[in-house]
C-alpha cells in the first residue's frame, strides 16, 4: 500500500529528551480498517511515539498526515476531536460512575446540570449493541471486571467517531477467553474501517490478531513486515538484533560459575495476588530461585512480568500470600522493609526519585537516611561522624556535586543514582537489590555503575539486577532467571544465555523449569 494514501502517516519523527534521544527519524503508517502491531523492547521507543500521535508530546522534527492532509497535534483533546484515542494499561475510568457516565463524561445529551438519563442510557445500550458488549449501561464500574472496565474504554472511544485506537497492552491482566473477547471486537472495528494500533509484548497474540507489525529498536524502525511472511523468531530477531555495548566490567566468573557456591537467600514459591486494577489477580504464581555470595543474579522480564513485585515483596514493601524466605539457611519473617534491612537486605528501587531519595534534602541527608540510628547518640546525630562517612563516599563513588549539602534534585541521574547506593552500602548489606540501576542515566555514568556492582560482587555482597536492557543482563549477570506473567519461566546460566533465549522465555505462557543446568518449557 502507498503510504502517503494511509490513513495515518507518521514520517520521520524525531524525540528528544534531556539526554535521551527517544526517537530518531521514525516512520509509521496505518490503513483504515487494519490492525498494526507495534513492538519493541522496553525503551525502544513505542510509548512515545504513541503519545505524540495522541497529542502528549509535540515532535521535534518529522510529519504527520492524517487521512492525506499534513497534521499537528497539539493536545490530548485535539486528537480525540480527530477521531485518535488511546487506551493505556492502567485504565483511566471512575469507578463510582456507572458505565454510561464514564462513556459520555463531559458529553452527556441534555448538559451537565439537567442530563436526560434516558437518552444517555439509549445511546450507551446502541454502542454496546454494536460492538457486541454485554454490558448494563446503569452498572457502576467498580463492579465490572478488567476486562468489561477495558470494554468501557473501547466504547468511549467509539462514541467518539473513533478512527484511530490505540491499545496499549491491551490483554495484559486478560485472561485467555477474555482475550478472545476482545479480539473480536477488534475484528469488529476492523469491519468498520477503524485503524487499530495493538501494542503488545505477546507475540503470539500479534501474529494472531494484527495484519501488519511494524518493529522499533532503540527509538528507530527495525522493519515492517506483514504478519503472512513473519514468524516469532524472526520478529524476536528485529527486536533484539544489536550488539552489546561496550561499557561492561562484569567479565570475571561468567563461564558459568560464581564465586562461591554458598546460597545466602532462598526463595521458596512466593505467591502473591492483587494489583491496582485487579485485586484478585495473580501477581506471582509460586515463585522460587536462590542467590549466592558474590553473585550478580539478572530477573529478565516483560512489563507486567512480576520482577519489580518480586523484589518488592522480599524487601517487605508488599505482603505474599504464601511462601518461605531463607537466609543463610534459616527461615526469616519480613513483614516490612525496616525488617530487611535489619537483616542487611537493601533495595535501589525502580523509581531512585518517587522511591529512593527525597529531593528536597541535601546529599549528606539522603545518603545516611537509612543509617540515623547508629549515627545517633541520645537522639542527636553526631554531624562530624556523619560529615567523615558521606565524604569518604562521595570520594570511593566519585559523585559529582559542590558539596554535601548541595540538594540532590540538582545532582545529575548518574550522580543521584549513585547516592542511593551509598545509602544501603553504609549498612554493609549482604543483599542488594537494584531494580533498573541504569535507567535515566547517560553511557558514561552507567559505566561506572557498572563498575561499582561489579566490584562490589568481587567483595562478597549478592546482587539481585532487574534491568528491562537484555544486552545489561546478558553482560553482568552470572545467571539469568526469566519471568512471565508472574511465573519463573527459564534460568540461564550466562554461557547459555542469548538476546534470542531471554526474549523467548520472557515470552512464554507455560511455565518451564531447569533441567540441569538450562532450562526446557513443560
Amino acid at each position: 500500500m502507498d503510504r502517503q494514501s494511509a490513513l495515518l502517516w507518521m514520517k520521520d519523527v524525531s524525540k528528544a529528551f534531556p539526554g535521551v534521544q527517544a526517537l530518531q527519524s521514525v516512520s509509521l503508517y496505518a490503513a483504515a480498517g487494519e490492525v498494526l502491531g507495534l513492538i519493541g523492547q522496553n525503551g525502544a521507543g513505542k510509548s512515545t511515539l504513541m503519545k505524540i500521535l495522541s497529542g502528549v508530546y509535540t515532535i521535534d522534527s518529522g510529519e504527520l498526515y492524517f487521512n492525506g492532509s499534513p497534521l499537528v497535534i497539539h493536545s490530548p483533546h485535539q486528537a480525540q476531536e480527530l477521531g485518535i484515542s488511546i487506551i493505556y494499561q492502567e485504565l483511566n475510568l471512575m469507578p463510582n460512575l456507572s458505565v454510561m457516565e464514564n462513556i459520555f463524561i463531559g458529553r452527556e445529551p441534555g448538559g451537565a446540570v439537567f442530563v436526560d438519563r434516558r437518552q444517555l442510557e439509549q445511546q450507551t445500550r446502541a454502542i454496546l449493541e454494536r460492538m457486541h458488549m454485554h454490558l448494563r449501561p446503569t452498572a457502576l464500574l467498580r463492579s465490572l471486571s478488567v476486562a468489561e472496565q477495558q470494554m468501557v474504554e473501547i466504547a468511549k472511544a467509539i462514541s467518539r467517531d473513533v478512527r484511530v485506537l490505540i491499545m496499549d497492552e491491551p490483554t495484559s491482566a486478560l485472561s485467555e477467553a477474555e482475550v478472545e473477547t476482545l479480539f473480536e471486537i477488534i475484528r469488529e472495528l476492523k469491519r468498520s474501517g477503524v485503524a487499530v494500533i495493538f501494542i503488545s509484548h505477546r507475540l503470539e497474540e500479534v501474529l494472531h490478531i494484527c495484519d501488519r507489525v511494524s518493529v522499533l529498536r532503540d527509538g528507530q524502525n527495525a522493519g515492517d513486515v506483514q504478519v503472512a511472511d513473519t514468524s516469532r523468531e524472526e520478529l524476536i530477531r528485529r527486536m533484539v538484533g544489536r550488539s552489546l555495548e561496550q561499557f561492561f566490567h562484569r567479565t570475571e566468573h561468567l563461564d558459568g560459575s560464581v564465586s562461591s557456591t554458598e546460597v545466602v537467600l532462598e526463595v521458596q514459591k512466593i505467591h502473591r495476588r492483587g494489583n491496582t486494577l485487579n485485586p484478585d489477580a495473580v501477581v506471582l504464581d509460586d515463585v522460587s530461585f536462590s542467590l549466592r555470595r558474590g553473585e550478580i543474579l539478572g530477573l529478565a522480564g516483560l512489563v507486567g512480568a512480576g520482577r519489580t513485585e518480586l523484589v518488592r515483596t522480599i524487601f517487605g514493601a508488599d505482603r505474599r500470600r504464601s511462601g518461605r524466605i531463607l537466609l543463610n539457611g534459616r527461615e526469616v519473617n519480613i513483614h516490612s522493609p525496616v525488617d530487611a534491612i535489619r537483616l542487611g537486605i537493601g533495595l535501589v528501587p525502580e523509581d531512585r526519585k518517587a522511591q529512593g531519595l527525597i529531593l528536597g534534602l541535601a546529599v549528606r541527608e539522603n545518603m545516611t537516611l537509612a543509617h540515623l540510628d547508629t549515627l545517633s547518640r541520645a537522639e542527636f546525630v553526631q554531624l562530624a561522624t556523619e560529615r567523615r562517612l558521606v565524604t569518604e563516599y562521595i570520594e570511593r563513588f566519585e559523585i559529582r556535586t559542590p558539596s554535601m549539602e548541595q540538594k540532590v534534585v540538582n545532582l545529575s541521574g548518574g550522580n543521584q543514582q549513585k547516592v542511593v547506593i551509598a545509602k544501603w552500602l553504609m549498612l554493609t548489606p549482604q543483599i542488594l537489590i537494584m531494580d533498573e540501576p541504569t535507567r535515566g542515566i547517560d553511557v558514561g555514568a552507567k559505566s561506572e555503575i557498572y563498575e561499582l556492582m561489579h566490584q562490589l560482587a568481587t567483595h562478597g555482597i549478592s546482587i539481585i539486577m532487574i534491568s528491562s536492557e537484555f544486552p545489561e543482563l546478558l553482560a553482568m549477570c552470572d545467571r539469568i532467571v526469566c519471568l512471565a506473567e508472574g511465573r519463573v519461566t527459564g534460568e540461564l546460566l550466562h554461557r547459555e544465555a542469548t538476546l534470542e533465549t531471554l526474549m523467548h522465555f520472557c515470552t512464554l505462557r507455560r511455565q518451564v523449569v531447569s533441567v540441569s543446568e538450562g532450562a526446557i518449557a513443560l
